[in-house]
C-alpha cells in the first residue's frame, strides 16, 4: 500500500493507493485538507488524515510499502527538510521526512512538487517513453522537474528547475519574491496580477471591465475568472492571457536552446487554458527558439490532468524503497 502527502500553497491532499497488476498506479481514496493553519497543526493533521484513510479501507500501518511527500520548494531530498517555499509562509527548515519516519515507521522520500509531477508524467502520464523532457508546473507557483538521460535531475542542492525565480522584466508581477519573474509572469497569481494592472487602467477611463466591476474588485480577480470572460469574448481577459503566453513562450525558447528536450510538459493552468495561451507562446518559440531544437521537442498538458499532484506523491512513494 501507498501513502503519498500532496503538500500545496493553498491545499494539501492526503492519498493512498497501489500499484496494479499492469504495474499502473490506482488511487484509492484521498482526503483534502486546506493549508490554512500553523505548520506543525497542518502536519499533525496530514498524518492523522494517512492513518483514518488506512483505517477506513482497513489497512495496517505495518503494510505500508512506500511513503512519498510532494511539496512545493526549495527543499533539501537529502536531509528531509523543507526550505521556506514561497507559498508556504512559516515552513521553514521543517523536518517533515523525520517526523513521519517516526510516526509510520516507514521510510519516506520528500521531493519538490516539479520533480515529483516530472517522475509521475514520465512514468505514467505524457512523458511515457521519453528520456528527455521537462515539466513544468504551472498552478499557485511556476517550477520545474528535469528528466535527462532518463534520470530525474535534481542538482548539486535539490534546486535544480527552480525556473520561477528568473527575472524576465525590471518590473512586472511579482513571484518568488521577484518583481518580473517567470513566476510572476506565468502563475495563477502573476495571472491575477497582470488582470489586475489591465483592469485598473481601464476602470481609471471610466469604462467597463468584464471581470471586475469597480475598484473594491481588484483583489478578487483570479486566473480563472479572467479565463472564463476571456472565453466569452472579451478582449481585455484575452489580452492578459496573451501576454502570459508571450513570456512563456520566450522563456520556453530559452529552455529548448540549453536543454533540447524531446517534450516539455505543462502543467495545472496549461491544460485548461492551452487555448488561450498557445498561439501566442508558439509564435514566440518559432520567432526565438533554434529551429534544430524547436522542431523535435513537443509542447504537451500534463497527460494525467487533475491527478497529477496525487499521482506524483505516490510516485514518490514506489521510489521510497529503491
Amino acid at each position: 500500500m501507498l501513502v503519498g502527502l500532496d503538500i500545496g500553497g493553498t491545499k494539501c491532499a492526503v492519498i493512498i493507493g497501489r500499484i496494479t497488476d499492469k504495474e499502473e498506479i490506482e488511487i484509492i481514496d484521498k482526503e483534502v485538507v486546506p493549508t490554512n493553519k500553523p505548520v506543525y497543526e497542518i502536519i499533525d493533521l496530514l498524518f492523522l488524515k494517512a492513518e483514518m484513510l488506512l483505517s477506513k479501507h482497513n489497512i495496517p500501518i505495518d503494510q505500508i510499502t512506500g511513503f512519498g511527500i510532494s511539496c512545493g520548494g526549495p527543499l533539501s531530498s537529502k536531509k528531509g527538510l523543507i526550505l521556506s517555499p514561497p507559498n508556504l509562509i512559516g515552513w521553514d527548515n521543517i523536518p517533515i521526512v523525520e517526523m513521519a519516519e517516526k510516526r509510520f515507521n516507514r521510510k519516506v522520500l520528500l521531493q519538490n512538487d516539479a520533480n515529483a509531477c516530472a517522475v509521475a508524467e514520465w512514468k505514467y502520464g505524457a512523458g511515457k517513453g521519453v528520456n528527455n523532457l521537462m515539466f513544468l508546473t504551472f498552478g499557485t507557483g511556476m517550477g520545474a522537474g528535469l528528466i535527462l538521460n532518463g534520470m530525474l535531475y535534481s542538482g548539486i542542492s535539490d534546486l535544480a528547475g527552480e525556473v520561477g525565480h528568473i527575472r524576465l522584466t525590471d518590473m512586472g508581477p511579482v513571484g518568488f519574491g521577484k518583481a518580473g519573474s517567470f513566476e510572476g509572469y506565468c502563475s495563477g497569481g502573476g495571472i491575477a496580477q497582470l488582470a489586475q494592472i489591465k483592469a485598473r487602467e481601464v476602470l481609471q477611463m471610466g469604462r467597463k471591465v468584464a471581470f471586475c466591476k469597480d475598484f473594491s474588485e481588484l483583489s478578487n480577480i483570479t486566473a480563472k475568472s479572467v479565463a472564463e470572460s476571456a472565453d466569452q469574448g472579451d478582449e481585455l481577459a484575452i489580452e492578459v492571457y496573451a501576454i502570459c503566453g508571450e513570456f512563456l513562450g520566450k522563456t520556453l525558447a530559452l529552455f529548448i536552446d540549453i536543454l533540447n528536450p524531446e517534450m516539455i510538459i505543462i502543467g495545472s493552468i496549461y491544460g485548461r487554458a492551452k487555448h488561450l495561451l498557445e498561439p501566442t507562446m508558439m509564435k514566440y518559440i518559432e520567432k526565438e527558439a533554434f529551429h534544430d531544437s524547436r522542431i523535435v521537442c513537443q509542447i504537451v498538458p500534463a497527460g494525467l490532468l487533475e491527478n497529477i499532484g496525487d499521482m506524483a506523491a505516490l510516485s514518490l512513494a514506489i521510489l521510497s524503497n529503491e
